[in-house]
C-alpha cells in the first residue's frame, strides 16, 4: 500500500511513524525516526479495558458490581444517590456521572492527596451514571485499581503472562499513583510496533498465534458503541466501522474489522482532527 499521500498531507503535523497491516500482511511502514518507546497517553485506557476483560474471564470481578461495595473503605462521608447507583461498567464508558474531568495530565502533579481513590470518589456525582458522556480519567483509573486489588499485583505484572509476553512487549514502563497503583488511564510507554500488535490482537478477536487468550465476546462487547455512540469500553469508535486505542497527540491503533486491517500511528501532533481526517481519507479509504 502506498501511504505517500498521507505522509505528504500530514507534513508538519508531527507524525513520527505509521504501520499498516491488512489480511495478515504488513502493507506499509514509514518512520521519521527510529522506533523508541513513547508515552501513548490515553491509549493506555484500552489496555486497562483489556485487563478488565481478563479479570472478568477469570472471575475476579463483574461489571455489575457497585462502586460503593468494591471501594467501601474509601467512600466519602455522605454517599449520594448517584454514587450509590454507579457500577464497574460505568467506569469504562465515560458516563460515570461526574461533571468535569479529573486526574488529567496537568492536574496530577498538583494533587496533595495521596489516596487518589478516596479523592476520586469524593468528587460529586452530578449526573445519574450512564446518562452523560464526560471524558474523565477517574473511571479508567478506578477500573485499573480494582483489577490490581483483585489480582494482587500491578497492571504490568497482571498483563505480562496474559498479554504482553505473547505480543512481545517486555516489561513496559507505566505511570503509577502516589501509593504505587498503576495509573490505568494513561502513562504507558510503548513503541509503534508494540502498540500496533495490540491492535492486531483485537483485530484477531483475542487470538494470538492460534491461541484464544481473551474471549471473543469481550472483544466484541468492549469495542461496540455503549452509552455514547462514539465510545465503547475505553475504546473510541470512528469512521469505516473502526475502533481505536487513542492517546494524546495522536498515539493511535485503529482497528478496521470490515477491512481486516490495523493502522497505527505515533506522533507529536497538536492538530488531531487534521491528522485523523488524513488518516481516514488517505489510508483507511484505500484499504
Amino acid at each position: 500500500m502506498d501511504i505517500t499521500k498521507f505522509v505528504n498531507d500530514t507534513e508538519g503535523l508531527g507524525v513520527l511513524g505509521v504501520r499498516v497491516t491488512q489480511g495478515g500482511k504488513d502493507t506499509a511502514t514509514w518512520h521519521l525516526e527510529p522506533e523508541c518507546r513513547r508515552n501513548v497517553y490515553s491509549a493506555a485506557k484500552s489496555f486497562t479495558s483489556c485487563a478488565v476483560g481478563f479479570a472478568i474471564q477469570e472471575g475476579l470481578l463483574s461489571l455489575e458490581e457497585k462502586l460503593v461495595d468494591v471501594f467501601r473503605d474509601e467512600l466519602p462521608e455522605e454517599v449520594s444517590g448517584n454514587l450509590e447507583k454507579a457500577t464497574v461498567r460505568d467506569l469504562l464508558t465515560m458516563c460515570l456521572g461526574q461533571e468535569h474531568a479529573s486526574l488529567m495530565g496537568d492536574q496530577r502533579p498538583l494533587y496533595r492527596e495521596e489516596n487518589w481513590v478516596r479523592m476520586s470518589l469524593a468528587i460529586p456525582f452530578v449526573y445519574e451514571p450512564g446518562t452523560q458522556f464526560v471524558y474523565n480519567n477517574v473511571g479508567p483509573y478506578l477500573a485499573g485499581v480494582l483489577v490490581q486489588r483483585r489480582a494482587g499485583c500491578n497492571l504490568v505484572s497482571y498483563l505480562t503472562p496474559r498479554l504482553f509476553s505473547h505480543l512481545g512487549i517486555r516489561n513496559p514502563m507505566w505511570e503509577s499513583d502516589p501509593l504505587g497503583n498503576t495509573f490505568g488511564a494513561g502513562g504507558l510507554f510503548l513503541t509503534l510496533s508494540e502498540l500496533h500488535r495490540f491492535g492486531l490482537f483485537y483485530l484477531q478477536k483475542g487470538c494470538w498465534n492460534g491461541k484464544q487468550l481473551l474471549r471473543e465476546s469481550w472483544i466484541a462487547e468492549s469495542t461496540r458503541p455503549q452509552s455514547d455512540d462514539s465510545y465503547g469500553y475505553l475504546f473510541w469508535r470512528g469512521e469505516y466501522n473502526s475502533y481505536r486505542a487513542d492517546g494524546k497527540y495522536c498515539q493511535l491503533s485503529v482497528v478496521l474489522p470490515d477491512r481486516d486491517a490495523v493502522v497505527s500511528v505515533v506522533a507529536e501532533c497538536r492538530n488531531g482532527g487534521g491528522l485523523m481526517r488524513a488518516l481516514y481519507d488517505d489510508v483507511c479509504a484505500q484499504l
